[in-house]
C-alpha cells in the first residue's frame, strides 16, 4: 500500500507477520486503521496530564470545550450537548454533575421555556476551558513534528473525507 518501511512502527511489524501469514488478504484497512486507533492511544498520555492539570477529565474537557465554541454566551440545551458529544443523556448528567460541582458550569432556567434548563460556563469554566485548550493544542501541533504544514493539511483532508464517508454509513 505504501512505500514507507512497514518495519518503522510496531504496527507496521505487526502488518508484516500478518502479510506473511495471510498473503491473499487486502490489509489497507489495517494499516489505516490501526494506526489511527494507535495514534489516538498513544496521544492520551501527553494530552490527559494537561487535562489534569485543571482538574478536569477528557469528557469534561469535552464539554467545557463544546460550551466554548457554541459562542457567547457559551451556553447549550442538555439536549444539544450530548448530540454534538455523542454520548447518552446520563453520561452527559453525570459529566455536568461533577463541573458544576467544581464551579465550571452552572445550569439556568431558560428564558424562552421554563421547564427546560441550559448549561452555560461560568467565568472559571470560561477561564479553565481557554488555558486548558490552548496547552492542548500546543501539545498536539508538537506531536506532529514529523510531518511538514502540506503534509499534515494533505492527512486531514484524507481522515476528513473518509471519516465523512463512514458518518453517511452510519
Amino acid at each position: 500500500m505504501t512505500d514507507f518501511p512497514a518495519h518503522t512502527d510496531r504496527t507496521g511489524q505487526l502488518i508484516a507477520r500478518r502479510r506473511r501469514e495471510t498473503p491473499g488478504i487486502p490489509l489497507d484497512g489495517m494499516e489505516i486503521l490501526s494506526r489511527a486507533n494507535r495514534l489516538v492511544r498513544l496521544s492520551r498520555k501527553w494530552i490527559e496530564p494537561v487535562f489534569s492539570r485543571y482538574d478536569l477529565d477528557t469528557g469534561e474537557f469535552d464539554v467545557l470545550a463544546t460550551l466554548r465554541r457554541s459562542g457567547k454566551p457559551y451556553r447549550q440545551r442538555p439536549t444539544e450537548l450530548y448530540q454534538s458529544l455523542m454520548i447518552t443523556s446520563g453520561g452527559l448528567t453525570d459529566r455536568l454533575n461533577r463541573l458544576e460541582k467544581k464551579g465550571f458550569v452552572e445550569r439556568i432556567v431558560s428564558e424562552t421555556d421554563k421547564r427546560s434548563a441550559l448549561v452555560q460556563l461560568t467565568a472559571a469554566g470560561l477561564k479553565t476551558i481557554n488555558a486548558a485548550f490552548a496547552e492542548d493544542m500546543t501539545i498536539e501541533a508538537g506531536l506532529l513534528t514529523a510531518l511538514d504544514d502540506d503534509e499534515r493539511r494533505q492527512l486531514a483532508t484524507l481522515l476528513a473525507r473518509l471519516l465523512s464517508d463512514l458518518e453517511q454509513r452510519d
